[in-house]
């Protein structure tokens, strides 16, 4: 069987407290992920999608609750402390990679991010290989191309790399926070694809933030939906595979007594 990876036990947060934009931004959120889970999360602006994201990065203390990664209690632990069990993937193209340097050397970081650092800076004939391969995987043309300076790359070319070297480690946890959001849609397709390949090769455990229902029913084995700071909904398995567009609105309708109102998740 496999063992929880990430756990979520009754998470509180809220922003502002006292104040009159006082707002619950998580409310007695409990989750379990298995190691190797893809969750893609759904749900309107304001639901708690990248406050509960945030919560399992430790951008900022949590209320009340607790955190696990891989059994280890993290919820005291500041962010920098977490970084070496989680791998991060934002939505904006140029967070993540440094564009005045080349896409090995780019690379280089990622993969010795933790180790001591000699003097020695350089990417060896080995290293450089290794992220050939890597690149190949992304079906972008990168892997010619290593030498180029990551500013002259396009936004999906960019966040295809940050993808990999949020990787590179095989983190503990994945964190996807609507990573393809910036991106056209052939080139988010793209990066979706990528994004399933190296998270099924590496066996990550993942989780998605999406805006776009069809990509949230498409990709990953399980789907949560959020809604008010609350986890109203939960499909994996068989049910996911067989899900549409007007399942997750009728579910949600069910689940929360109102109509699912984001017209991005819907339109897109």
């Amino acid at each position: 069987m496999a063992g929880t990876m990430l756990e979520l036990r009754h998470i509180y947060k809220t922003f502002n407290l006292g104040t009159i934009n006082e707002k619950k931004a998580l409310i007695d959120v409990s989750l379990k992920l298995n190691d190797g889970d893809f969750v893609t999360v759904i749900g309107g602006n304001g639901a708690g999608k990248s406050t509960m994201l945030n919560a399992v990065a430790g951008v900022w203390p949590i209320d009340s609750g607790s955190i696990f990664i891989d059994g280890k209690d993290v919820t005291g632990l500041p962010d920098y402390q977490r970084a070496s069990l989680i791998g991060r993937v934002f939505q904006d193209p140029m967070t993540g990679t440094a564009g005045t340097m080349q896409i090995d050397e780019n690379l280089a970081l990622a993969a010795r991010r933790g180790h001591r650092r000699g003097l020695g800076w350089g990417v060896t004939r080995e290293e450089r290989e290794q992220y050939r391969e890597r690149l190949r995987v992304l079906e972008l043309g990168l892997e010619d191309r290593m030498t180029s300076k990551v500013g002259l790359l396009s936004g999906g070319q960019r966040q295809a790399l940050t993808l990999l070297m949020a990787t590179l480690q095989r983190p503990k946890i994945l964190l996807l926070d609507e990573h393809t959001a910036a991106l056209d849609p052939k080139t988010a397709e793209k990066v979706l694809n990528a994004t399933e390949r190296i998270v099924g090769e590496s066996h990550l455990t993942t989780l998605m933030i999406t805006h776009n229902m069809r990509d949230a029913i498409a990709h990953g084995n399980r789907l949560i939906m959020m809604n008010e700071g609350h986890i109203v909904l939960d499909v994996a398995g068989e049910e996911k595979k067989h899900l549409t567009v007007e399942d997750l609105l009728h579910k949600f309708s069910v689940a929360t007594d109102e109509e699912f109102s984001n017209d991005q998740a819907l339109l897109s």
